[in-house]
């Protein structure tokens, strides 16, 4: 079963930068695959495929180990 978790990012503004968030995402066990679509001076984009249950707060810790931010969701 492969579930699709989206997640806005601040702060990244280059290539490096998605290579180091899509690597750290790439990290966490049950992550598959990770999409990043950056947007420079906004918010960018990881689209992470999981194969089993990941927690949002192993994905939050793996961006900002990266050293990036979640924008909060207002949830």
């Amino acid at each position: 079963m492969s579930n699709n978790i989206t997640l806005k990012i601040e702060g990244m503004t280059c290539g490096h930068c998605v290579s180091s968030v899509t690597e750290e995402l790439q990290e966490i066990p049950g992550v598959s695959n990770v999409e990043v679509d950056l947007v420079v001076g906004g918010a960018s984009t990881a689209t992470i495929a999981t194969n089993e249950p990941v927690a949002n707060s192993a994905l939050e810790a793996a961006v900002v180990e990266a050293g990036y931010k979640l924008v909060s969701s207002g949830a």
